[in-house]
């Protein structure tokens, strides 16, 4: 389906606060959409619709290699400049965006441990909490109900 003559729809959203499962899912209805912050020519979107601010979750690409720090500690790691630790976190501070909070479950996940054995190329023997590789948090898994979840923390950061 072609939504636009361009190669990309710039999709408006009519809101201050955009929300990263809500944008995952037009992603997938919507292929084509090129969803952004800013417009073709780099203007934030928010700047030029008048809103005063933008919120939404990031998700910190380097918790991955945390995943038993808490989102509320790992989003105060910062580097010698001040800046986080994170790159992604980063990317977002450098045209100002400040950190919120936590959001310490952004988003779940559940499957049948089969299905988990499938998505992650693991195998669990027993019911518990697996640390699973580019995972931002534990995954847990009960063998007596065959089910399997994972939360995923994001940060909440506001752009200006």
């Amino acid at each position: 389906m072609r939504l636009s003559g361009g190669s990309a729809l710039w999709w408006r959203i009519a809101a201050d606060r955009l929300v990263k499962q809500y944008i995952g899912r037009i992603r997938e209805w919507f292929a084509e959409l090129n969803l952004a912050l800013a417009d073709e020519r780099g203007v934030p979107v928010a700047v030029e619709r008048g809103w005063p601010r933008v919120i939404g979750p990031v998700r910190p690409t380097l918790e991955s290699r945390y995943p038993l720090a808490p989102i509320e500690s790992f989003m105060g790691w910062a580097r010698p400049d001040g800046t986080s630790l994170d790159p992604w976190i980063r990317t977002h501070q450098r045209p100002g965006a400040r950190i919120v909070a936590a959001a310490p479950a952004s988003q779940t996940r559940t499957g049948t441990v089969c299905e988990w054995e499938r998505w992650t190329g693991l195998v669990f023997p027993a019911s518990g909490e697996y640390v699973v590789p580019r995972g931002l948090g534990l995954r847990r898994v009960d063998k007596d109900s065959g089910q399997g979840a994972y939360v995923e923390p994001d940060v909440w950061m506001r752009h200006m």
